[in-house]
């Protein structure tokens, strides 16, 4: 019994560690407005102008969020690992975002419909 709530606490210590940023879709549809990200990744945030520019419509808000914030690593000249992603046009953008902004961005492009899921 001691070892089960000593695992449980355990757990419930490691969880309260991790950041936990609530997201406001709303707020991140502004993000996205305000960035300007449409000019290269279309209104819909799945019709991209080139295409090698990726489709962020439906994409998983953790990996987006993990993008966004290794942009602003490279934007602020870390060096290059591979939390790093240089591209001076992301990385200005990525500047410019706080991690709330990130958040919120991530979770609206989540929220937002496309192909990019499992077919089943």
């Amino acid at each position: 019994m001691k070892r089960a709530i000593s695992a449980l606490a355990g757990v419930l210590v490691a969880m309260s560690a991790l950041p936990s940023q609530a997201q406001d879709i709303s707020a991140g549809k502004a993000v996205f407005d305000k960035m300007n990200c449409a000019s290269c990744h279309g209104a819909d945030a799945k019709t991209s102008v080139q295409p090698e520019y990726p489709v962020l419509a439906g994409q998983h808000a953790d990996y987006l969020a993990h993008a966004l914030r290794a942009y602003k690593r490279g934007g602020a000249n870390s060096p290059a690992t591979a939390n790093v992603r240089k591209n001076p046009i992301m990385g200005a953008f990525a500047a410019q975002l706080s991690d709330q902004d990130i958040a919120n961005v991530a979770a609206w492009l989540a929220a937002q419909p496309s192909d990019l899921g499992v077919r089943r």
